[in-house]
């Protein structure tokens, strides 16, 4: 989940009418109310726990090593009980492998069998609604009933790249709106008559398609996932100060819909298990120093934990990362589970999305299955 524009734009009439379908849309999308969005909780956890995975690639690692363990890691997300494994369109960033999260999505799936892949997420206007509509509707062919459709309306890259990728598509984040409009009349195959694109069809097409998810770290989607009915999936790990702001604008602007009678929302969660506080927090500082050199305009691979501590960090670089660390739930297993449910309390989100962005395949992999055997996912990590 990416960050997006903070400027506040209200959806217009015509974009929210032209999204929003009746009671008949739901045979359409092929599913029951809700059934597609709802998470499940596994073993004895009080509430549902995915996985935001960016494919980080760290100091020694190659783009293939990290594509391989993503997958390695989605497998065993499986069978520890994770319900959703997500994966964020970035470009321009050396520590992170999953530019083209289609891709991703399609070989993934081709390694698991029942946990449900997503976007987390797709940057819409980086692309056009019709190629996303292809690119998805194929996904939910290869992999029929496992497949979420997460957007944002952020670039997911810098200002040069954003304008490479957008060049001969959307003017960016103001037209998300109707960009999203488009989008689900060509996942639905429902542009009204006498529109340019009613004769248009996205192929492949099967009888039910992937249940679309906005994304947000301010209120823009917030508002418009409530207007529209949709589910809300919140960047709570780089914009805590606006989670509960946008979730309560999420709740309040919210009316039923074809998919959903009432709000759901998760919220993405940076939290890293390990056997002890000191530990987690020493594997927690090398994503910050990666955070604090792509603040800085200087994004590279993940740094290793020993370069995180010999780095020499000014004040103000000091205050950075100790404010990014706070906003991290780390340490032993049962201090992060307890953590993570103080948090799903105080924010009544129905799902957590939790993402280990650090150094080290087998640090973050066993980060995940500590997680899933302290909150209660499974008995064997």
């Amino acid at each position: 989940m990416t960050t997006e524009d903070q400027q506040e734009h209200g959806p217009g009439p015509t974009a929210d009418s032209a999204i929003r379908g009746t009671a008949d849309d739901a045979a359409i999308r092929g599913t029951a109310r809700g059934t597609a969005i709802r998470g499940t909780a596994r073993g004895t956890a009080p509430a549902p726990l995915s996985i935001l995975d960016l494919a980080t690639v760290g100091v020694g690692y190659t783009p293939a090593e990290a594509l391989a363990a993503t997958t390695a890691l989605a497998r065993k997300a499986e069978q520890w009980g994770y319900h959703r494994f997500w994966v964020a369109e970035h470009h321009g960033m050396p520590g992170v492998a999953s530019s083209t999260p289609a891709v991703l999505i399609a070989h993934l799936g081709a390694h698991t069998t029942t946990l449900r892949l997503g976007s987390g997420g797709v940057m819409l206007p980086n692309h056009a609604p019709l190629a996303i509509a292809e690119q998805f509707g194929l996904l939910e062919a290869l992999h029929p009933g496992r497949i979420d459709l997460g957007l944002g309306r952020a670039p997911g890259t810098d200002p040069a790249t954003a304008r490479a990728l957008r060049r001969g598509h959307a003017d960016g984040a103001d037209d998300f709106p109707q960009q999203l409009a488009e989008l689900t009349h060509f996942l639905d195959g429902d542009f009204p008559a006498g529109h340019p694109y009613d004769r248009l069809t996205a192929v492949p097409k099967g009888e039910g398609r992937p249940p679309v998810w906005l994304l947000g770290s301010s209120g823009f989607s917030a508002r418009l996932a409530g207007r529209l009915g949709l589910p809300f999936a919140f960047a709570h790990h780089f914009s805590s100060a606006n989670t509960l702001p946008a979730l309560d604008l999420y709740r309040s602007s919210f009316r039923p819909s074809a998919v959903l009678d009432e709000p759901y929302a998760l919220i993405g969660v940076s939290a890293v298990a390990a056997d002890d506080e000191p530990s987690a927090r020493r594997l927690a500082r090398s994503a910050a120093l990666g955070m604090l050199r792509l603040r800085r305009g200087n994004p590279g691979p993940i740094p290793t934990p020993e370069e995180a501590e010999q780095y020499p960090y000014s004040p103000a670089e000091a205050d950075f990362v100790d404010s990014w660390l706070d906003n991290v739930v780390l340490g032993d297993p049962g201090r992060v589970a307890d953590g993570l449910e103080a948090l799903r309390k105080r924010t009544g989100v129905d799902e957590l999305m939790v993402t280990s962005h650090i150094h080290g395949h087998e640090a973050r992999l066993r980060s995940y299955g500590l997680i899933a055997e302290a909150y209660g996912l499974t008995t064997e990590a």
